[in-house]
């Protein structure tokens, strides 16, 4: 095991910032753990109602999916210092993160459009969890877009080399975890009546 005192300074600050980022990330799994476990709790209630999810969020699955994909090229890019194809790579990340929210909040206007509401008269306890849960999503892929939108310009002003990519990696960490969350959550919206 490497002893962490005998590193040099700039490898000891990247190593803090990952495990930052890590720490983060942590925080928001548990974050999303406690909204999925009420929402197993919640639907033994009497009022319970299941809601069929709009067809746009199975569609904006794909679409941040696609993001993922194209970022991992850019940083492949990057690192072989195709600085143009990085930079080509990371604004099509960012427009499909950017899809991704229209596609939300379009599947928003078709939840309203079934009478399914946030609160109020047609609201749910079910739909409401899925408000939160998604809204909630989307307070993170807003993050993730400005982590995008600093990365993208980094890229283009040549801030980042095959050496020096920290701020790309933990941009794309994030971005990554905040896909892999969607996964998560629409798998668990999917199949959570079947097994609970």
């Amino acid at each position: 095991m490497t002893d962490i005192t005998q590193l040099p300074i700039k490898e000891k600050i990247a190593r803090s910032k990952k495990q930052m980022m890590w720490f983060a990330i942590m925080s928001l799994m548990m974050m999303f753990a406690g909204l999925t476990s009420a929402y197993i709790i919640s639907s033994s209630r009497r009022d319970w109602v299941e809601v069929s999810l709009p067809t746009e969020f199975y569609y904006s699955t794909g679409v941040i999916l696609l993001s993922s994909l194209t970022l991992i090229l850019a940083k492949k890019s990057l690192k072989s210092n195709n600085l143009s194809g990085a930079s080509l790579l990371t604004l099509i990340t960012f427009l499909l993160g950017t899809t991704f929210v229209v596609m939300q909040f379009m599947a928003f206007g078709s939840l309203t459009d079934a009478g399914i509401f946030f609160t109020g008269q047609g609201s749910s306890v079910a739909g409401s969890f899925i408000y939160i849960m998604v809204m909630a999503h989307l307070a993170h892929i807003v993050a993730g877009l400005i982590s995008l939108t600093v990365i993208s310009f980094n890229v283009v002003t040549k801030k980042y080399a095959n050496d020096h990519m920290l701020g790309f990696e933990l941009g794309a960490t994030f971005w990554h975890f905040v896909d892999v969350l969607w996964i998560f959550l629409l798998l668990f919206l999917v199949f959570a009546k079947d097994i609970f």
